[in-house]
């Protein structure tokens, strides 16, 4: 099986970064680091960064992949074990064996118009993160991933959903991150708790959940490039910036108070900090009881009584 995910990752890296880079040509191409993990391991950082080109579609983009091994310490283990029960037994005897491959995805456009998103895959949670609210945006990024859970049980997209909007929340702001999408952990042969019906349709074998995750991964492409060329050349202005350098400044909150991916990424052996910090934005704004977002009626009002209230977009 990790030979399998890691042959699939690789090959959804290239078809992925070749479609961002096919979006916006005439920008720098990503660039591309191999990287190898003394403790066990290996993987391929491909980051793109644009400071001078203003006119670039992104501002900064990340589609890394890794596979790792080795035993995790302590720390790792305690950030685990509050999801994993099998990290929790285990932890009592101090160390813990552990195979992991995944790619790790995130784009900051630079248009406001556009969201950010963010994706992970494998225990995975793939996310939208608007500045402003194009509802048919939403729903045919939520459409998408409803008709890659659909396949493998009518329960998965539901209490995947409902998983992602209760993790992507700033508990210190009373607001979610962004419009959700869908969060799953330890697919196994065991009831998911998260399933108000343990007897449901759902993968269940080694192989029907790496399909199942596969097909959850290959729907970033349909689910996210429609909306970002139908966005890219949306009319922007100082206001649009500064609400969007606003709305990252609560984006880099989150992930570096509440994440759990950073603090287990942080407290592993041998990591890239780097590839860890990726999914930070180059440029964030925190000002001081600040007035944008406030003023009923505008539209930065209105996408903020959505990161209040989650919807059901499908």
């Amino acid at each position: 099986m990790r030979e399998r995910m890691t042959f699939y990752i690789e090959n959804l890296q290239t078809t992925i970064v070749a479609a961002l880079e096919a979006a916006d040509p005439t920008a720098p191409a990503f660039k591309r680091r191999a990287w190898d993990r003394a403790q066990g391991g290996r993987g391929v950082s491909c980051t793109f960064s644009a400071p001078d080109h203003p006119g670039s579609l992104l501002e900064k983009a990340g589609v890394n992949i890794s596979m790792i091994h080795g035993q995790l310490p302590p720390a790792a283990i305690a950030n685990m074990a509050t999801e994993h029960a099998l990290a929790a037994c285990t932890g009592s005897m101090g160390i813990l064996p552990f195979s992991a491959g995944g790619l790790s995805l995130v784009i900051h456009p630079r248009n406001p118009s556009v969201p950010t998103l963010v994706a992970w895959w494998f225990g995975g949670i793939t996310d939208l993160t608007p500045c402003y609210l194009f509802e048919e945006d939403v729903v045919h990024f939520h459409s998408t991933l409803k008709a890659a859970c659909d396949a493998y049980g009518p329960e998965l997209y539901p209490a995947f959903k409902k998983s992602c909007d209760s993790y992507l929340f700033i508990p210190h702001r009373g607001e979610h991150r962004g419009v959700g999408g869908i969060r799953f952990d330890d697919l196994c042969d065991e009831p998911l708790p998260l399933l108000t019906d343990a007897s449901a349709p759902r993968p269940r074998t080694p192989d029907e959940i790496f399909a199942f995750v596969k097909s959850c991964a290959d729907a970033f492409l349909p689910s996210y490039m429609p909306i970002l060329e139908r966005r890219r050349d949306t009319p922007v202005d100082e206001r649009k910036r500064r609400w969007q350098l606003i709305r990252r400044g609560r984006y880099v909150e989150f992930n570096l108070v509440y994440d759990r991916g950073t603090k287990f990424g942080l407290s592993t052996p041998g990591v890239q900090v780097e590839n860890v910090l990726m999914s930070l934005p180059e440029t964030a704004r925190w000002e001081y009881m600040s007035e944008i977002g406030t003023e009923e009626g505008s539209e930065e009002f209105k996408m903020l009584e959505v990161f209040k209230s989650p919807r059901q977009w499908v």
